[in-house]
């Protein structure tokens, strides 16, 4: 392993002391209303919201270590039902984008019911009800990472909705993350996975973030034993679907 990538994966790690402290912090604050003073339910709902995102910030530096352990092909294999895949990555995404929601979302165990509160947000998801109960194996950890990026990118690139579609057969999980944004042009399809890629601002209506998070999601789903293939062009946004091994189906 060269030394720069050994320096920065030790500054990553190195953010998980002061995480651990903040998260204490919060904690202590909520359950320790004897010592520190009781809270409002209002501040009790924000302290809330800031120990969840403690939590997805500590996810996301995991998620920077796991890229490299993708990278010298370390798979975790374990189990977990499709429904909380899909929980999992939309409580965190909706921590951030619409936090009235988040709570709803988490409490939640009725595909119908999540379907309707989704719609309200005009986010579609389409999966059947055996595949929804469905308990696969997989490296959960890269498999999350994998959509909550693609989900992420198609919230932020979006116009209005964003339709997320689940199948499962002959021992692959294939994932659809469909938005109806600006869409990118053809020509961009193969740069759009390089680490740091930009289209043009001026030319082609938008920037595709710093071009870190779909090229991860490339690396974790080639060294998952996956694919990864993207459907879109100008005015006809982004369809990216990935195929990943998974044992169970």
């Amino acid at each position: 392993m060269k030394r720069e990538r050994i320096r920065f994966d030790l500054l990553i790690h190195d953010l998980k002391g002061p995480l651990a402290v903040i998260e204490a912090g919060i904690r202590s604050l909520l359950m320790r209303e004897d010592k520190y003073g009781n809270l409002t339910e209002s501040q009790k709902r924000v302290l809330k919201r800031v120990l969840r995102n403690t939590k997805i910030t500590h996810t996301l530096v995991n998620d920077a270590l796991e890229i490299e352990r993708s990278n010298v092909g370390i798979i975790n294999k374990n189990s977990l039902k499709v429904s909380y895949l899909i929980n999992e990555c939309l409580v965190e995404l909706f921590d951030i984008i619409e936090c009235e929601s988040s709570d709803e979302i988490r409490n939640c165990t009725d595909l119908d019911t999540l379907k309707q509160l989704l719609k309200r947000s005009h986010i579609y998801l389409d999966i059947e009800k055996g595949l929804w109960t469905k308990e696969i194996r997989t490296d959960q950890g890269k498999l999350r990472q994998i959509l909550r990026n693609l989900l992420s990118n198609a919230l932020k690139y979006r116009k209005e909705k964003v339709h997320i579609k689940l199948e499962g057969k002959d021992r692959y999980l294939q994932i659809s993350v469909i938005d109806d944004g600006e869409g990118i042009p053809v020509k961009y399809h193969k740069d759009i996975f390089k680490c740091y890629f930009q289209m043009d601002q001026n030319k082609d209506h938008c920037v595709r973030g710093h071009g870190l998070g779909l090229a991860g999601v490339m690396v974790l789903v080639e060294d998952m034993g996956g694919e990864l293939s993207l459907e879109s062009d100008i005015g006809k946004g982004a369809k990216f679907t990935v195929k990943i091994p998974a044992e169970g189906l």
